[in-house]
């Protein structure tokens, strides 16, 4: 199957690149410039059409870090003040100093759940979000990342809850979607859910927890709770608030949403932040080994930023960037103007931060330009 979708004529060759990928690789993706094409389905008889969208996993984590974004450049929401500013119970067991940018930082001491925790555990977020605000940190709050893998939504989540009254997922829909247009959200309206291709999961994490030390924050968090791709493909999944985690969109959806930090703060028309507040993800957070995931990662303000070994065919420069397990990917590069973001159901193997399909676009993207 070949794509479907446009390009201008200087991008033909990331057109060429993606129907290879269609062709050998993809069951189905969506790609901006505008491209999509493949299938929804395994047995391939559903095309992916122009309105597919599917879970995106930790891509999320970007539409939560700019819903906060946006409370900041509102005057509601202190980077630099304590979590418990806002939300005082999150003071207990010693995380009275733990400052906002230390959970879009990723270094906020609070990566997971203590045990015994299930993925469905965190459907029923007020008891989620309780049991986040009476544990103790893994680490010294500020001194390193740990990759908030499932906490980062509910935690920033609780945050927007605090100060405007909304959930998240109301707070995207409204604020942040509707003025621009986008279609992404967080979970997926029930009459929506004709529109989703579930996703394929991934063969198993090619590491084994069982040989690390259970006491470690990677164990901890991997096991707080244990991810499992399946869940997002049920009723019970696709309704829950997870804003690390459970975004549904495609990439024009993100492209049109994200596209605001690329632009300055302003997209279409529509303000969403200051300059100034746009500069402030591009102080550095950490910069290091993660204790989660092990990786070189260096975490600006709510997102990851450049340069990094993770993703080594990303510009260094003021890029902001994440994505999501199997694959999925959004770029906001504010030194070309450029917003990048990828979308597909068939996950890719290996860890959080896999992205090595993506090194042909981004070759024949930048040489366009």
């Amino acid at each position: 199957m070949t794509s479907q979708g446009t390009t201008a004529p200087a991008f033909d060759a990331v057109r060429e690149a993606f129907d290879d990928a269609l062709e050998n690789e993809e069951l189905g993706a969506s790609l901006v410039v505008d491209l999509w094409g493949g299938y929804r389905d395994v047995e391939r008889t559903k095309p992916w059409t122009r309105d597919t969208i599917v879970n995106v996993f930790s891509t999320t984590k970007n539409v939560t870090a700019l819903a906060v974004l946006v409370l900041v450049d509102r005057g509601l929401i202190d980077l630099d003040a304590p979590v418990a500013t806002y939300w005082p119970e999150f003071a207990a067991s010693g995380k009275e100093n733990v400052l906002v940018r230390h959970v879009l930082g990723h270094t906020s001491g609070v990566s997971g759940w203590e045990q015994p925790v299930a993925m469905q555990d965190l459907y029923d977020l007020p008891a989620s979000t309780a049991r986040l605000a009476s544990q103790a940190p893994w680490w010294e709050p500020g001194t390193a990342s740990g990759y908030h893998a499932l906490t980062f939504g509910h935690l920033l989540g609780e945050l927007v809850r605090r100060v405007d009254g909304r959930f998240l997922t109301d707070f995207v829909a409204q604020e942040l979607a509707a003025p621009l247009g986008a279609d992404v959200q967080i979970g997926a309206r029930e009459q929506d859910w004709h529109r989703i291709t579930p996703v394929v999961p991934p063969p198993p994490l090619a590491f084994d927890l069982s040989g690390m030390d259970p006491a470690s924050v990677a164990v901890r968090t991997f096991t707080g709770p244990a991810p499992d791709a399946t869940v997002v493909n049920t009723p019970q999944g696709r309704r829950a608030e997870i804003g690390a985690a459970n975004g549904h969109a495609n990439a024009r959806g993100l492209v049109d949403l994200l596209r605001v930090v690329s632009l300055g703060g302003t997209a279409g028309g529509v303000r969403l932040l200051s300059e100034a507040t746009v500069e402030r993800i591009f102080e550095v957070q950490a910069d290091g080994p993660d204790l989660v995931n092990g990786a070189p990662v260096k975490w600006g303000i709510g997102f990851g930023l450049t340069p990094s070994p993770v993703a080594p065919f990303l510009p260094n420069g003021r890029v902001a960037w994440w994505g999501g397990w199997g694959g999925s990917l959004t770029v906001m590069d504010l030194d070309r103007r450029l917003t990048f973001a990828y979308a597909m159901n068939r996950m890719a193997d290996g860890g959080l931060t896999l992205f090595d399909r993506l090194a042909r676009y981004f070759t024949v993207i930048y040489q366009a330009l």
